[in-house]
């Protein structure tokens, strides 16, 4: 594959901001001369880790939490921001802490992803946790989150039911079962 040229930035300009969201618009010229506006979302984003943990019987931790944009309870994986200066490792053990109970002796980076990177600066890293242990820390959440275990076939079902949405999530059970060694407990 040959190298592309990345397109000319004429100009850019913030157009919002939110407590949450940075939108950006860029005016940018293409090699081929065709000039086009940009908005973006988030350029720069510091990122974001969702956590797989995984226990001894092969089931994997969903929580139940509130979703502004669906307006409604939703399951996926434990989630959250990365803090400035932590790493993705410290971060997904700690929110594995805060939002699930359990702390890992064990963690692996799956995956970096991204939704839409024509539009959205934001990435999820995606990471196993395994040799599981009790440990709660104190989170951001507004309410106590809901956890639960799932063998890899009631994920399935989960999802297929329209209760496990999050496009990061399905992909993170997929990555996590491939990871495992198919088939984990079914």
């Amino acid at each position: 594959m040959s190298e592309q040229q990345k397109p000319e930035i004429l100009s850019a300009r913030w157009v919002a901001h939110t407590r949450l969201f940075h939108v950006e618009e860029q005016q940018l010229r293409f090699a081929n001369g065709v000039e086009r506006t940009y908005e973006r979302l988030n350029p720069g984003y510091h990122g974001a880790v969702m956590v797989v943990a995984v226990d001894s019987g092969g089931r994997m931790a969903l929580v139940s939490e509130y979703g502004a944009g669906f307006g409604d309870y939703y399951l996926s994986f434990p989630k959250g921001a990365l803090q400035p200066e932590e790493s993705v490792l410290d971060a997904a053990n700690r929110e594995l802490m805060e939002e699930a109970g359990v702390g890992a002796h064990q963690l692996e980076l799956l995956a970096e992803l991204a939704l839409s990177p024509s539009y959205m600066g934001n990435r999820m890293s995606l990471v196993l946790a395994r040799d599981l242990f009790e440990k709660r820390l104190p989170g951001d959440e507004p309410e106590p989150l809901v956890v639960s275990w799932h063998s890899f076939a009631e994920l399935l079902a989960l999802q297929a039911a329209g209760k496990l949405p999050e496009g990061y999530a399905v992909a993170a059970m997929f990555l996590a079962r491939e990871r495992l060694g198919a088939p984990v407990t079914a």
